[in-house]
């Protein structure tokens, strides 16, 4: 910590600011407390998020959850991921993305990223698959669509499920469509750092009537009322039937109450978010020491993260002493992601570090930068202030 005592002063900010941060108005308030008068499970606010999220993402059919990865244990399970299966999937990102193909019994194998986009990288993709590959996981990195049409052609050349994991690109669009309407399955987030949210939960979509009804299984312990569904139908009133081995992922009616309110609001977070981040591009673009993540033309974003990617080669720290020393500027960053291969976890089942060296790479230069809707533009100066300052006392 001695670097941070010769930086000396008075610190960019008096009060911290962190990487994220939700946005909740009297509107959003008004819609809990009406919903907690009503059902608060299994009712109607849940058929209206549903129908709220196809009318935004134009897909066929939604089945709202407990979490963004219960969306995607619940796609997987869909998309017949099972023992023996292999799902590919991108190391940089959280967790889930690839637990889903374990919590399935399957095999998670990772596909390098683009070193200029950080999305999964096609080219890898195909050196990835085996006769074993099952699906695709593809992760909208930040916000960004993943490169959708090339992989969607990889899909259909192997006969393999499309799973978009869009927990960070609610209200993107790919080449002019909106993500959740594209891919077979579409997994969605709404954890509180997400553009909207509904404090946690999530969502699958798509235009798969099959599809459909087996994540309606899968969410509510693989048990239905439906007769047409039923091995055993009968005329009792009483009478429901477990086809299939489900779990309780169910969302409550007031989380769904607190989306529909959230979603009122989408374009208007979209918005600033996109004006934050130009600010930040035009501000760090010219900068030799950073790097900034290149958007693909297909997308319109609605960025979810921004990510400052550090040239150390330029600069005399490390990005451990960049990151404290904007600590000590009250701008507190984060880390997105560890390699997911590089958590202990997946060192006892035999995963190596060496697979994805560009993700490697990626993650000892990079931290994420505060993005988010109430950011005023004080806030978004005194950011760039402080990395511009750093950058000034670190480079070479």
């Amino acid at each position: 910590m001695e670097k941070l005592a010769i930086l000396g002063g008075e610190p960019v900010r008096k009060t911290p600011i962190g990487y994220g941060r939700h946005y909740i108005d009297d509107s959003d308030i008004q819609a809990v407390c009406d919903a907690l008068r009503g059902e608060l499970t299994c009712g109607p606010k849940i058929a209206e998020m549903e129908k709220a999220i196809c009318a935004l993402t134009g897909a066929k059919y939604c089945v709202a959850v407990s979490s963004g990865t219960a969306a995607l244990h619940i796609a997987a399970m869909a998309a017949g991921v099972g023992p023996g299966d292999e799902v590919i999937t991108t190391p940089i990102t959280f967790a889930a993305s690839a637990n889903c193909a374990l919590y399935c019994g399957a095999k998670p194998v990772f596909a390098d990223i683009h070193p200029d986009t950080y999305n999964i990288d096609p080219k890898s993709i195909r050196r990835c698959i085996t006769p074993k590959t099952k699906a695709i996981v593809a992760v909208d990195f930040t916000g960004q669509a993943v490169q959708l049409d090339e992989i969607r052609s990889i899909c259909e050349k192997h006969h393999l499920i499309l799973i978009e994991d869009a927990a960070h690109s609610f209200g993107t669009r790919y080449k002019g469509t909106p993500v959740g309407g594209i891919a077979d399955l579409t997994t969605f987030s709404f954890h509180p750092v997400k553009t909207v949210t509904a404090g946690e939960g999530g969502a699958v979509t798509t235009n798969d009537p099959v599809l459909y009804e087996k994540l309606l299984l899968y969410r509510s312990h693989g048990i239905t009322r439906d007769r047409s569904l039923m091995i055993h139908p009968t005329d009792d009133p009483w009478y429901n039937e477990q086809r299939d081995l489900g779990y309780n992922y169910r969302i409550t009616d007031f989380q769904a109450a607190l989306l529909i309110s959230q979603m009122k609001k989408l374009e208007r977070f979209a918005a600033r978010r996109r004006a934050i981040v130009a600010k930040y591009n035009e501000a760090f673009s010219q900068i030799p020491q950073i790097q900034i993540q290149k958007e693909i033309p297909e997308s319109d974003t609605t960025r979810h993260l921004y990510i400052l990617r550090l040239h150390g080669n330029l600069l005399n720290c490390t990005r451990r002493e960049f990151f404290d020393a904007l600590c000590a500027e009250n701008i507190r960053p984060q880390v997105h992601y560890l390699p997911v291969y590089w958590h202990s976890y997946y060192e006892r089942l035999g995963y190596q570090k060496g697979l994805c060296p560009n993700a490697e790479a990626y993650y000892k230069e990079s931290m994420s930068l505060p993005l988010y809707y109430s950011l005023t533009d004080e806030d978004v100066e005194d950011v760039i202030h402080a990395v511009k300052k750093l950058i000034a006392y670190y480079k070479k």
